[in-house]
Protein backbone atom coordinates (compact mmCIF):
# COMPACT_ATOMS: atom_id res chain seq x y z
CA UNK A 1 0.00 0.00 0.00
CA UNK A 2 2.98 2.31 0.39
CA UNK A 3 4.10 1.91 -3.20
CA UNK A 4 3.80 4.78 -5.65
CA UNK A 5 0.37 5.27 -7.26
CA UNK A 6 1.81 4.37 -10.65
CA UNK A 7 2.37 0.78 -9.50
CA UNK A 8 -1.28 0.05 -8.76
CA UNK A 9 -4.41 0.52 -10.79
CA UNK A 10 -6.57 0.11 -7.67
CA UNK A 11 -5.85 0.60 -3.97
CA UNK A 12 -8.49 0.07 -1.29
CA UNK A 13 -7.68 0.93 2.32
CA UNK A 14 -10.00 -0.09 5.13
CA UNK A 15 -13.22 0.59 3.24
CA UNK A 16 -16.55 0.10 5.01
CA UNK A 17 -20.03 0.90 3.76
CA UNK A 18 -23.24 1.03 5.77
CA UNK A 19 -26.81 1.08 4.51
CA UNK A 20 -28.62 2.24 7.62
CA UNK A 21 -28.06 -0.45 10.27
CA UNK A 22 -26.70 -2.93 7.70
CA UNK A 23 -22.94 -3.08 7.12
CA UNK A 24 -22.40 -4.17 3.51
CA UNK A 25 -18.61 -3.88 3.65
CA UNK A 26 -16.39 -4.00 6.70
CA UNK A 27 -12.77 -2.78 6.70
CA UNK A 28 -11.93 -4.13 3.23
CA UNK A 29 -8.43 -3.59 1.82
CA UNK A 30 -6.87 -4.76 -1.45
CA UNK A 31 -4.37 -3.72 -4.12
CA UNK A 32 -4.44 -4.50 -7.84
CA UNK A 33 -1.33 -3.91 -9.89
CA UNK A 34 -1.61 -2.32 -13.30
CA UNK A 35 -2.09 -4.92 -16.00
CA UNK A 36 -3.29 -7.52 -13.49
CA UNK A 37 -6.54 -9.49 -13.48
CA UNK A 38 -8.00 -9.52 -9.97
CA UNK A 39 -10.70 -12.12 -9.30
CA UNK A 40 -13.30 -11.03 -6.75
CA UNK A 41 -15.24 -13.97 -5.33
CA UNK A 42 -17.86 -14.46 -2.69
CA UNK A 43 -21.48 -15.60 -2.27
CA UNK A 44 -24.34 -13.35 -3.29
CA UNK A 45 -24.79 -10.58 -0.72
CA UNK A 46 -21.16 -10.65 0.39
CA UNK A 47 -20.46 -7.08 -0.78
CA UNK A 48 -18.89 -7.54 -4.22
CA UNK A 49 -21.28 -5.23 -6.06
CA UNK A 50 -21.10 -2.62 -3.29
CA UNK A 51 -17.31 -2.58 -3.55
CA UNK A 52 -17.41 -2.17 -7.33
CA UNK A 53 -19.95 0.67 -7.05
CA UNK A 54 -17.60 2.44 -4.66
CA UNK A 55 -14.66 1.98 -7.01
CA UNK A 56 -16.76 3.31 -9.91
CA UNK A 57 -17.49 6.47 -7.93
CA UNK A 58 -21.20 5.69 -7.62
CA UNK A 59 -21.20 5.16 -3.84
CA UNK A 60 -19.18 6.90 -1.16
CA UNK A 61 -17.59 4.68 1.52
CA UNK A 62 -18.76 5.16 5.09
CA UNK A 63 -15.14 4.79 6.19
CA UNK A 64 -11.77 4.19 4.55
CA UNK A 65 -10.43 5.37 1.19
CA UNK A 66 -9.81 4.11 -2.33
CA UNK A 67 -7.71 5.11 -5.33
CA UNK A 68 -8.60 4.15 -8.89
CA UNK A 69 -5.90 4.86 -11.47
CA UNK A 70 -4.29 7.06 -8.81
CA UNK A 71 -7.41 9.18 -8.26
CA UNK A 72 -9.43 9.18 -5.03
CA UNK A 73 -13.06 8.07 -5.02
CA UNK A 74 -15.45 9.66 -4.44
CA UNK A 75 -13.37 12.86 -4.41
CA UNK A 76 -12.52 12.64 -8.14
CA UNK A 77 -15.47 10.52 -9.23
CA UNK A 78 -16.06 12.34 -12.52
CA UNK A 79 -12.42 11.99 -13.55
CA UNK A 80 -12.43 8.35 -12.43
CA UNK A 81 -15.46 7.57 -14.59
CA UNK A 82 -13.55 8.83 -17.63
CA UNK A 83 -10.82 6.26 -16.94
CA UNK A 84 -12.87 3.17 -16.18
CA UNK A 85 -15.09 0.74 -18.07
CA UNK A 86 -17.84 -1.44 -16.67
CA UNK A 87 -19.38 -4.64 -18.06
CA UNK A 88 -22.49 -5.72 -16.10
CA UNK A 89 -23.66 -9.29 -15.69
CA UNK A 90 -26.83 -8.63 -17.67
CA UNK A 91 -26.56 -7.27 -21.19
CA UNK A 92 -27.32 -3.55 -20.93
CA UNK A 93 -26.91 -2.26 -24.48
CA UNK A 94 -29.70 -1.51 -26.94
CA UNK A 95 -31.38 -4.58 -28.41
CA UNK A 96 -32.99 -2.61 -31.23
CA UNK A 97 -29.65 -1.25 -32.49
CA UNK A 98 -27.09 -3.14 -34.54
CA UNK A 99 -23.61 -3.92 -33.28
CA UNK A 100 -22.24 -0.94 -35.26
CA UNK A 101 -24.97 1.37 -33.99
CA UNK A 102 -24.40 0.38 -30.36
CA UNK A 103 -20.69 1.05 -30.64
CA UNK A 104 -21.26 4.36 -32.44
CA UNK A 105 -23.72 5.44 -29.75
CA UNK A 106 -21.34 4.67 -26.90
CA UNK A 107 -18.45 6.31 -28.72
CA UNK A 108 -20.46 9.53 -28.83
CA UNK A 109 -21.44 9.17 -25.17
CA UNK A 110 -17.72 9.11 -24.39
CA UNK A 111 -17.19 12.23 -26.49
CA UNK A 112 -15.52 10.61 -29.48
CA UNK A 113 -16.06 12.26 -32.85
CA UNK A 114 -14.93 12.03 -36.47
CA UNK A 115 -11.85 10.01 -37.35
CA UNK A 116 -11.13 9.18 -33.71
CA UNK A 117 -14.60 7.70 -33.31
CA UNK A 118 -14.23 5.56 -36.44
CA UNK A 119 -10.76 4.42 -35.37
CA UNK A 120 -11.92 3.28 -31.94
CA UNK A 121 -14.99 1.58 -33.38
CA UNK A 122 -12.92 -0.44 -35.83
CA UNK A 123 -10.43 -1.31 -33.08
CA UNK A 124 -13.23 -2.60 -30.83
CA UNK A 125 -14.78 -4.60 -33.68
CA UNK A 126 -11.41 -6.23 -34.41
CA UNK A 127 -10.60 -6.92 -30.75
CA UNK A 128 -13.92 -8.66 -30.08
CA UNK A 129 -14.02 -10.33 -33.54
CA UNK A 130 -17.43 -8.76 -34.20
CA UNK A 131 -16.89 -8.10 -37.91
CA UNK A 132 -19.35 -10.81 -39.13
CA UNK A 133 -22.08 -9.41 -36.88
CA UNK A 134 -21.69 -5.66 -37.17
CA UNK A 135 -25.02 -5.21 -39.01
CA UNK A 136 -26.92 -7.63 -36.77
CA UNK A 137 -29.35 -6.37 -34.16
CA UNK A 138 -28.03 -6.88 -30.64
CA UNK A 139 -31.25 -8.71 -29.79
CA UNK A 140 -30.33 -11.43 -32.28
CA UNK A 141 -26.87 -12.14 -30.83
CA UNK A 142 -26.17 -15.18 -28.67
CA UNK A 143 -25.21 -14.68 -25.03
CA UNK A 144 -21.48 -14.97 -25.74
CA UNK A 145 -21.57 -12.42 -28.57
CA UNK A 146 -23.66 -10.05 -26.49
CA UNK A 147 -20.93 -10.12 -23.85
CA UNK A 148 -18.31 -9.44 -26.53
CA UNK A 149 -20.34 -6.45 -27.67
CA UNK A 150 -20.73 -5.19 -24.10
CA UNK A 151 -16.97 -5.53 -23.60
CA UNK A 152 -16.25 -3.73 -26.87
CA UNK A 153 -18.59 -0.87 -25.92
CA UNK A 154 -16.93 -0.50 -22.51
CA UNK A 155 -13.54 -0.10 -24.20
CA UNK A 156 -14.42 2.64 -26.68
CA UNK A 157 -12.80 5.40 -24.58
CA UNK A 158 -9.64 3.37 -23.78
CA UNK A 159 -10.25 2.85 -20.05
CA UNK A 160 -7.25 2.14 -17.88
CA UNK A 161 -9.31 0.13 -15.37
CA UNK A 162 -12.09 -2.30 -16.28
CA UNK A 163 -14.71 -3.86 -13.99
CA UNK A 164 -16.59 -6.97 -15.13
CA UNK A 165 -19.46 -8.32 -13.05
CA UNK A 166 -19.80 -12.07 -13.73
CA UNK A 167 -19.17 -11.52 -17.45
CA UNK A 168 -19.39 -15.22 -18.35
CA UNK A 169 -22.54 -16.14 -16.41
CA UNK A 170 -24.91 -18.07 -18.63
CA UNK A 171 -22.66 -18.41 -21.67
CA UNK A 172 -21.24 -21.63 -23.10
CA UNK A 173 -17.73 -22.95 -22.24
CA UNK A 174 -16.22 -22.05 -25.61
CA UNK A 175 -17.51 -18.48 -25.39
CA UNK A 176 -16.17 -18.28 -21.83
CA UNK A 177 -12.71 -19.31 -22.94
CA UNK A 178 -12.70 -16.86 -25.84
CA UNK A 179 -13.86 -14.01 -23.61
CA UNK A 180 -11.05 -14.76 -21.17
CA UNK A 181 -8.57 -14.68 -24.04
CA UNK A 182 -9.76 -11.12 -24.70
CA UNK A 183 -9.27 -10.23 -21.03
CA UNK A 184 -5.71 -11.56 -21.08
CA UNK A 185 -5.05 -9.50 -24.20
CA UNK A 186 -6.29 -6.37 -22.44
CA UNK A 187 -4.19 -7.11 -19.35
CA UNK A 188 -1.18 -7.50 -21.63
CA UNK A 189 -1.82 -3.95 -22.86
CA UNK A 190 -1.67 -2.65 -19.28
CA UNK A 191 -5.39 -2.49 -18.47
CA UNK A 192 -6.20 -3.28 -14.83
CA UNK A 193 -9.15 -5.68 -14.53
CA UNK A 194 -11.43 -6.67 -11.66
CA UNK A 195 -13.62 -9.68 -12.48
CA UNK A 196 -16.33 -11.08 -10.22
CA UNK A 197 -17.02 -14.76 -10.78
CA UNK A 198 -18.40 -17.90 -9.17
CA UNK A 199 -16.33 -20.21 -11.38
CA UNK A 200 -13.24 -21.69 -9.71
CA UNK A 201 -11.49 -22.34 -13.03
CA UNK A 202 -11.80 -18.62 -13.80
CA UNK A 203 -10.48 -17.69 -10.37
CA UNK A 204 -7.41 -19.83 -11.04
CA UNK A 205 -6.71 -17.77 -14.18
CA UNK A 206 -6.50 -14.54 -12.20
CA UNK A 207 -3.20 -13.09 -11.03
CA UNK A 208 -4.70 -12.42 -7.60
CA UNK A 209 -8.01 -13.41 -6.04
CA UNK A 210 -9.92 -12.01 -3.10
CA UNK A 211 -12.76 -13.73 -1.25
CA UNK A 212 -15.50 -11.65 0.39
CA UNK A 213 -17.75 -13.26 2.95
CA UNK A 214 -20.22 -11.59 5.33
CA UNK A 215 -18.95 -8.17 4.17
CA UNK A 216 -15.32 -8.93 5.08
CA UNK A 217 -12.34 -9.79 2.93
CA UNK A 218 -11.48 -13.24 4.26
CA UNK A 219 -8.37 -13.64 2.13
CA UNK A 220 -6.57 -12.08 -0.81
CA UNK A 221 -3.53 -13.38 -2.65
CA UNK A 222 -2.21 -15.37 -5.56
CA UNK A 223 -4.01 -18.70 -6.07
CA UNK A 224 -0.87 -20.75 -5.40
CA UNK A 225 -0.32 -18.90 -2.12
CA UNK A 226 -3.88 -19.49 -0.95
CA UNK A 227 -3.52 -23.25 -1.39
CA UNK A 228 -0.70 -23.20 1.18
CA UNK A 229 -2.56 -21.26 3.90
CA UNK A 230 -2.22 -23.07 7.25
CA UNK A 231 -5.97 -22.90 7.95
CA UNK A 232 -6.78 -24.70 4.70
CA UNK A 233 -5.03 -27.93 5.67
CA UNK A 234 -4.03 -27.54 9.33
CA UNK A 235 -1.02 -29.37 10.72
CA UNK A 236 -1.91 -32.96 11.53
CA UNK A 237 -4.61 -33.10 8.85
CA UNK A 238 -4.58 -34.48 5.31
CA UNK A 239 -6.77 -34.27 2.23
CA UNK A 240 -8.02 -37.25 0.27
CA UNK A 241 -10.25 -37.86 -2.70
CA UNK A 242 -12.72 -40.75 -2.42
CA UNK A 243 -14.39 -42.08 -5.55
CA UNK A 244 -17.23 -44.58 -5.11
CA UNK A 245 -18.56 -46.84 -7.85
CA UNK A 246 -22.09 -46.14 -6.57
CA UNK A 247 -21.60 -42.37 -6.75
CA UNK A 248 -20.40 -39.74 -4.31
CA UNK A 249 -23.85 -39.15 -2.83
CA UNK A 250 -24.00 -42.80 -1.74
CA UNK A 251 -21.15 -42.34 0.72
CA UNK A 252 -21.33 -38.66 1.63
CA UNK A 253 -23.44 -39.17 4.75
CA UNK A 254 -21.26 -42.04 5.90
CA UNK A 255 -18.10 -40.00 5.34
CA UNK A 256 -19.46 -37.24 7.55
CA UNK A 257 -20.11 -39.77 10.27
CA UNK A 258 -16.50 -41.00 10.45
CA UNK A 259 -14.79 -39.72 13.59
CA UNK A 260 -11.59 -38.76 11.79
CA UNK A 261 -13.29 -36.81 8.98
CA UNK A 262 -13.25 -33.07 9.61
CA UNK A 263 -14.92 -31.90 6.40
CA UNK A 264 -16.55 -33.39 3.27
CA UNK A 265 -17.33 -31.77 -0.09
CA UNK A 266 -18.66 -33.30 -3.30
CA UNK A 267 -16.57 -32.66 -6.42
CA UNK A 268 -18.27 -34.19 -9.42
CA UNK A 269 -18.38 -37.95 -8.83
CA UNK A 270 -15.90 -37.86 -5.96
CA UNK A 271 -15.63 -36.62 -2.39
CA UNK A 272 -12.89 -34.38 -1.07
CA UNK A 273 -12.15 -35.29 2.53
CA UNK A 274 -10.25 -33.34 5.15
CA UNK A 275 -9.20 -35.91 7.75
CA UNK A 276 -7.68 -35.57 11.19
CA UNK A 277 -4.68 -37.71 12.01
CA UNK A 278 -3.14 -40.05 9.47
CA UNK A 279 -5.57 -42.85 8.58
CA UNK A 280 -4.30 -44.90 5.67
CA UNK A 281 -6.24 -44.60 2.39
CA UNK A 282 -7.03 -48.30 2.62
CA UNK A 283 -8.75 -47.81 5.98
CA UNK A 284 -10.84 -44.90 4.67
CA UNK A 285 -11.83 -47.00 1.64
CA UNK A 286 -12.87 -49.93 3.85
CA UNK A 287 -14.96 -47.70 6.11
CA UNK A 288 -16.77 -46.14 3.15
CA UNK A 289 -17.21 -49.43 1.31
CA UNK A 290 -18.91 -50.91 4.35
CA UNK A 291 -21.52 -48.16 4.20
CA UNK A 292 -21.96 -48.07 0.42
CA UNK A 293 -21.66 -51.79 -0.34
CA UNK A 294 -19.65 -50.72 -3.38
CA UNK A 295 -15.93 -50.33 -4.20
CA UNK A 296 -14.30 -47.07 -3.11
CA UNK A 297 -10.93 -45.74 -4.27
CA UNK A 298 -9.09 -43.25 -2.03
CA UNK A 299 -6.00 -41.24 -2.87
CA UNK A 300 -4.18 -38.28 -1.28
CA UNK A 301 -4.65 -34.90 -2.99
CA UNK A 302 -3.59 -31.27 -2.65
CA UNK A 303 -6.33 -28.73 -1.89
CA UNK A 304 -8.12 -27.03 -4.76
CA UNK A 305 -9.05 -23.36 -4.78
CA UNK A 306 -12.63 -24.39 -4.08
CA UNK A 307 -11.39 -26.34 -1.04
CA UNK A 308 -9.76 -23.11 0.15
CA UNK A 309 -12.95 -21.07 -0.03
CA UNK A 310 -15.15 -23.83 1.40
CA UNK A 311 -12.80 -24.25 4.35
CA UNK A 312 -12.42 -20.51 5.05
CA UNK A 313 -16.17 -19.99 4.77
CA UNK A 314 -16.79 -22.73 7.34
CA UNK A 315 -14.24 -21.25 9.75
CA UNK A 316 -15.69 -17.75 9.33
CA UNK A 317 -19.23 -19.03 9.93
CA UNK A 318 -18.10 -20.83 13.07
CA UNK A 319 -16.36 -17.69 14.33
CA UNK A 320 -19.47 -15.63 13.61
CA UNK A 321 -21.68 -18.04 15.55
CA UNK A 322 -19.45 -18.34 18.61
CA UNK A 323 -20.34 -14.99 20.27
CA UNK A 324 -24.07 -15.72 19.86
CA UNK A 325 -23.58 -19.18 21.31
CA UNK A 326 -21.58 -17.78 24.22
CA UNK A 327 -24.33 -15.23 24.92
CA UNK A 328 -26.91 -17.95 25.22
Amino acid sequence: MNSSPSEFGIEVRGVSRDFGPVRALHDVSLSVRRGEIYGLLGPNGSGKSTLIRILCGILAPTAGSALVDGLPVPGESEAVRQRIGYVPQRFSLYHDLTVDENLAFFAEIYGLRGARKRERQEWAIALAHLEPYRQRLAAHLSGGWKQRLALAASLMHEPRVLFLDEPTAGIDPVARRELWNLLFELAGKGVTLVVTTHYMDEAERCGTVGYLYLSRMLVSGRPAELLRLPDVTPRGMRRYEAECAAGAAAVMGSARGLAYVEDVTIFGNALHLLVDGAPEPARIARDLEAAASAPVQVRPIDPSLEDVFVRLTKLASQAEAEPAGAAR
